[in-house]
């Protein structure tokens, strides 16, 4: 215990030059621990802060605070006229993190940009399955196979990408964190160590801060990268203390063991904003909360029973209990914030005697199936066993009885997108890129099934739609299309939606230049503190 409130302490004193200096320290109160520290296979905003918003880079960034993207490790890129050709010019003299397990040799080149997706795009590149059980689910979420044709070398700091046909999300998809640009060189050298594992155990990147260690579920430890291409940040170590409780949480932010904190209980905002000693800053979220019905396995391929079972669940008593003012009842897939939201659409209506005959008219009578709940908290859905539990009462007065399921956060994402398992499953999504696509496409395309498609629904029309607005730039065209889509999911229900949340980020006051993220990103890159 000693060791690890001497861990956990906000500020340490260490001695440079023969005088004494405060190293600034910040601790994050992190809501689960990550699968590992490789950003491309990964799928959590748990993980992606752990990895991709610590660690690494990407040759577009998006502006903190915003959706905008800026360069990254690209400085420039131009686009041909007909859409198909990306030349991005690289930032030379990029240096590569140094640790005890690795001294780089070069600075980033070409050669790591082309590995970085060739590694998660080619089945015969020897790290595309390097990890037992390794899926790629975001590149193949957002259809990258589909769209590359080629990636190449023109010189060691210019590289081309070249796509089958125009994809207007592109340039976007390049700042997401499954696009981080790992080092080529460091896979090298544990290919010829055979430590193919120590990739996703032991990172190497250029970002803004590196690898120290990890304590399993407990601790992640990380330090400032003196030669970060942007200029060392503020904050000299950044320690990661991961607390799985939201209301632990609150408390370890009030006592002052850690300086910000996760995601919040809604429960606990009010108390977190009435302390003299925090600053708890809010927006609305780029998100939505949902539950996937596993359309390919009956009743539940039978259009008419999905919009019986959620024809019996009344949604605003959830968010009123659940979300405490903090969220909005959800009628499609994206959120009001987003461009092309279909503000026409009408949601379905909470009616038990109408769901009751519907089922009947379907055949269906004393069904029962299994109601997944999420282990986590997130905006999007606060608290998820709390949820299943309302949901299971609906039901049940319509003669639906619900097993509430649930396993740890990894395992339940990797479960639940197996195309062959039962039930409803709980999730949702934070917006990756500001882009309808991200939802559209990385939620439910076709080639999302069996990655990010909790679904498993493949629709021919919806797929159209959404495939069409890839291939128009101008947003009123789009519009249209995902104007079609949203028509077309809410038809078809093969998911029900439930709310879109607001954002919180309790913190102290010591904490300063913090931006909340639309995209739901922690990054620290921008932070200092102060006594």
């Amino acid at each position: 215990m000693k060791l690890m409130r001497t861990l956990l302490t906000a500020t340490a004193l260490v001695a440079v030059m023969g005088g004494s200096v405060y190293a600034k320290q910040l601790v994050f109160c992190s809501e689960a621990s990550p699968a590992h520290f490789d950003p491309g296979p990964t799928a959590g905003g748990n993980d992606f802060d752990a990895s991709s918003r610590t660690i690494y880079d990407r040759l577009v960034e998006f502006e903190h605070g915003g959706t905008a993207v800026t360069p990254g490790l690209a400085e420039k890129w131009e686009v041909s006229a007909d859409g198909l050709e990306y030349t991005f010019h690289l930032r030379p003299g990029v240096k590569f993190h140094t640790t005890s397990y690795f001294t780089p040799t070069r600075d980033l080149n070409a050669d790591d940009v082309i590995f970085s997706f060739e590694r998660q795009w080619k089945s015969d590149n020897p790290w595309y399955q390097y990890l037992e059980g390794l899926s790629w689910d975001y590149f193949q979420g957002m259809d990258m196979p589909k769209f590359l044709k080629s990636i190449e070398k023109v010189d060691d700091l210019t590289v081309k990408m070249t796509l089958t046909e125009p994809n207007a999300p592109m340039i976007a998809n390049l700042g997401m964190d499954f696009s981080s640009i790992v080092s080529k060189e460091y896979a090298d050298q544990l290919a010829a160590s055979g430590n193919l594992a120590d990739f996703a155990n032991k990172p190497i990147g250029t970002g803004p801060f590196v690898f120290v260690d990890y304590q399993t579920d407990a601790v992640i430890r990380y330090q400032a990268f003196a030669d970060y291409w942007r200029g060392k940040v503020a904050i000299d170590d950044l320690i990661f203390a991961i607390t799985t409780d939201p209301a632990v949480r609150a408390q370890k932010l009030k006592a002052g063991e850690c300086d910000i904190m996760s995601y919040p209980a809604p429960a606990d905002i009010e108390g977190l904003k009435a302390d003299a000693n925090l600053n708890v800053m809010e927006q609305e979220g780029l998100n939505i909360g949902y539950m996937a019905y596993n359309t390919t396995i009956a009743p539940m391929d039978n259009v008419n029973v999905r919009k019986a079972l959620s024809t019996a669940i009344n949604k605003k008593a959830i968010v009123d209990a659940v979300y405490q003012g903090a969220g909005q009842v959800a009628k499609n897939l994206i959120p009001p914030t987003m461009w092309s939201y279909d503000d026409a659409i009408v949601d379905t209506a909470y009616d038990p005697e109408a769901a009751k005959k519907m089922l009947a008219d379907a055949g269906v009578s004393g069904l029962t199936l299994d109601l997944w709940a999420m282990p986590v908290s997130r905006p999007y859905n606060p608290n998820a066993q709390r949820v299943a539990e309302m949901i299971q009462a609906d039901w049940a007065a319509v003669g639906v009885t619900a097993n509430i399921v649930t396993y740890e956060w990894t395992e339940y994402r990797e479960r639940g997108k197996q195309k062959d398992r039962p039930g409803a499953f709980q999730i949702g999504w934070t917006g990756d890129n500001g882009d309808p696509d991200n939802f559209f496409a990385t939620l439910f395309s076709c080639s999302a099934i069996g990655v990010s498609n909790y679904s498993s629904w493949c629709n021919q029309d919806f797929e159209t739609a959404i495939q069409d607005a890839k291939k128009v730039s101008d947003q009123a065209e789009r519009t249209k299309l995902y104007t079609r889509a949203q028509e077309i999911f809410k038809a078809e229900e093969p998911a029900m939606t439930i709310a879109h949340s607001k954002v919180f980020m309790p913190m102290n006051k010591r904490v300063q230049g913090y931006t909340m993220d639309p995209l739901g990103i922690h990054r620290f890159d921008n932070v200092d503190v102060t006594e």
